[in-house]
C-alpha cells in the first residue's frame, strides 16, 4: 500500500519577484562657487585683500599713517595681476616691509595662483581633484592632465632658476650703484629679475633727477638687453618654450609655437620701428645711434607685455600713444606671465582673414587646418576685449573729464591688458577712475583664463545641426 506524497511548491516572495535597478549615488559636485571656474577668481581676491590691508598698515610705508585704502588695494590689485600701475612712487613712498608685500604680491600673482596651489600639494602628497587639475591645465597651456604633478613642479624650478640667473646678472651691474651695499644690491636685483620675468614693472631703483630709476640704464646696453631677454622669457609661455627646448628646428614646432613666434617677432619688430622714427628726435634724443636702437626694441618689448619704460610716455609722440595700445591689447602668449587677448588670438584672426580672402573654406597656417571652434573662440576673446574698452573709455571721459581722452585710452588698454605702461594720469585720477583701473586690471588677469575654463566646461558634440541660410555681408 503506498503512501500519499505531499508536494511542495516553493515560489518567490512578491518583493524577490519584482524587477530590480541597480542604485548610483549621485554625482558629488562642488559648490558653483568651489567650481574650477571660481577656483582661481577667488583665490586672487583673497591674495588681494590680505595685501591691500598689510599695504594700508603704517609699517608698510615711509611714515607714521595708515595709508589710505584706495592707494593701498590699487597698489595690490596692480601687483597680484602684475599690471604694474602706481598710485605713489614705490621706491621712495613704501618701506622695506611694503616692497616686499608688493613682491610677494607680484611673485604669487605672476606664477599664477593655482600652479602654485598644485604645486604645494604636490609637495604635501595630495591629489588634486579634477576640476583643479583642470582648471591649472587651462591656466598654463597644456594640453594633457596626466603628468600635471611633475609639469607643475617643473614650471616652479624653472621660473625660479630664471629668477636666480637673472638676479646674478643684474647684481653684477648694480651693485656699488648709489653707494649701495651688497645687501641691498642683491634685493634690488632679485626685485628687479622677478618683476622682468613675471612681466610686472615694478621697480624699486633710486630715482634719476631726469626721470624713472630706469632712466639711468638707458645707456646701459646690457641691462636694457637683459630686461628685455627675462621680459620675453616670460611672456613667451611654457608650452612654446618646452616646445622649442625639445624639438630646437622651426619647421618641427607646433602650430602654436609657429604662431607664437612670427607673431611675436613682426610685433615686436613693428613697436621697435614705429618707436625708433617716432622718437627719434624725441625722447630719445640725446641717446648715441645703437642705444637708440637698444631702447627702440627695450621699449617695443617692454612696451606690449611688461610696462618698463625707460622714457616718460606721457612726453612721447601722440603717434606712439596712439600705435602701443594695439600692442598692449594683444599681449603676449598663453600660458605665460602676460596679458592681453593673446598672441595666437590675434593670429587666428588674421590666418582666418586671409584664408577668406584666399576663397578657402577653412582657416589655414603654416600648411595645418585650424580648428572652426577656435576661429570662432577667438573672435570671441577679441570681442569681448574690445567691448569692455567700449564701456571703460567712455565711461572714464566722465569721471574723468580734466584729463586728456588719448591718455585715458592708452593707460585704460594698458591696465586692460596688464601692461602698465602709463602717461602718468594714475595718481591723478578720481576714486571712481581707480576703481575703474583697478577692475580693468583684474578683468584682464582673470578674464581670459576664466573665459578658457567656461568654454572648455560648456564643450559639447551636438547630435543636430539647424538648416544653412545665406545672409549679405559686405
Amino acid at each position: 500500500m503506498s503512501r500519499a506524497r505531499t508536494t511542495v511548491i516553493q515560489q518567490p516572495r512578491l518583493r524577490e519577484s519584482r524587477p530590480s535597478a541597480p542604485r548610483i549615488a549621485p554625482e558629488r559636485r562642488p559648490h558653483r562657487f568651489l567650481s574650477s571656474i571660481y577656483i582661481p577668481i577667488l583665490g586672487f581676491l583673497i591674495l588681494i585683500a590680505v595685501g591691500g590691508v598689510l599695504l594700508a598698515l603704517p609699517v608698510s610705508r615711509n611714515g607714521v599713517d595708515f595709508t589710505s585704502f584706495d592707494t593701498a588695494f590699487f597698489t595690490a590689485v596692480s601687483a597680484v595681476t602684475v599690471t604694474g600701475h602706481i598710485v605713489v612712487n614705490t621706491p621712495t613712498y613704501w618701506s622695506p616691509f611694503g616692497q616686499a608685500v608688493i613682491f610677494a604680491l607680484m611673485l604669487v600673482g605672476g606664477l599664477g595662483f593655482m600652479v602654485l596651489s598644485a604645486f604645494l600639494l604636490a609637495l604635501m602628497g595630495h591629489n588634486a581633484s579634477f576640476s583643479e587639475r583642470l582648471a591649472v591645465r587651462e591656466s598654463i597651456g597644456a594640453e594633457r592632465i596626466a603628468g600635471l604633478r611633475q609639469m607643475t613642479r617643473n614650471i616652479i624650478l624653472v621660473v625660479f632658476g630664471f629668477y636666480l640667473v637673472g638676479a646674478g646678472l643684474m647684481f653684477t651691474r648694480i651693485r656699488g650703484m648709489d653707494g649701495m651695499g651688497t645687501i641691498e644690491s642683491a634685493w634690488q636685483s632679485m626685485f628687479l629679475s622677478v618683476s622682468a620675468f613675471n612681466n610686472a614693472g615694478f621697480s624699486i631703483m633710486p630715482e634719476d633727477p631726469f626721470g624713472s630709476g630706469l632712466a639711468r640704464l638707458s645707456s646701459a646696453w646690457f641691462m636694457m638687453g637683459l630686461l628685455t631677454i627675462m621680459i620675453i622669457l616670460g611672456g613667451i609661455g611654457w608650452t612654446v618654450l618646452v616646445d622649442v627646448g625639445r624639438r630646437r628646428r622651426f619647421v618641427t614646432l607646433s602650430l602654436d609655437s609657429k604662431m607664437v613666434i612670427v607673431t611675436s617677432l613682426f610685433l615686436w619688430a613693428s613697436g621697435a620701428g614705429i618707436f625708433f622714427l617716432a622718437e627719434f628726435a624725441g625722447t630719445i634724443e640725446h641717446l648715441s645711434l645703437r642705444d637708440k636702437i637698444v631702447s627702440a626694441i627695450f621699449h617695443s618689448v617692454s612696451g606690449r607685455t611688461a610696462g618698463f619704460a625707460a622714457v616718460d610716455f606721457g612726453h612721447v609722440d601722440d603717434f606712439v600713444k596712439l600705435t602701443f595700445p594695439i600692442l598692449m591689447f594683444i599681449g603676449g602668449s598663453a600660458g605665460s606671465v602676460a596679458g592681453g587677448i593673446k598672441v595666437v588670438t590675434v593670429a587666428v584672426i588674421i590666418a582666418a582673414v586671409l584664408s577668406s580672402l584666399r576663397g578657402r573654406p577653412e582657416a589655414e597656417a603654416f600648411g595645418r587646418q585650424i580648428h572652426h571652434f577656435q576661429v570662432l573662440r577667438a573672435m570671441t576673446v577679441a570681442a569681448l576685449g574690445f567691448g569692455l574698452l567700449a564701456v571703460m573709455v567712455p565711461t572714464l571721459t566722465i569721471t574723468d573729464q580734466d584729463i586728456p581722452f588719448i591718455d585715458l585710452l592708452f593707460d585704460v588698454v594698458s591696465a586692460l591688458g596688464t601692461n602698465g605702461s602709463s602717461t602718468g594720469i594714475v595718481p591723478d585720477l578720481s576714486l571712481a577712475g581707480k576703481c575703474i583701473f583697478m577692475a580693468a586690471m583684474f578683468i584682464g588677469r582673470m578674464g581670459p583664463m576664466t573665459l578658457a575654463l567656461a568654454l572648455v566646461a560648456r564643450e559639447e558634440t551636438t547630435i543636430y545641426r539647424f538648416a544653412k541660410e545665406r545672409v549679405r555681408i559686405g
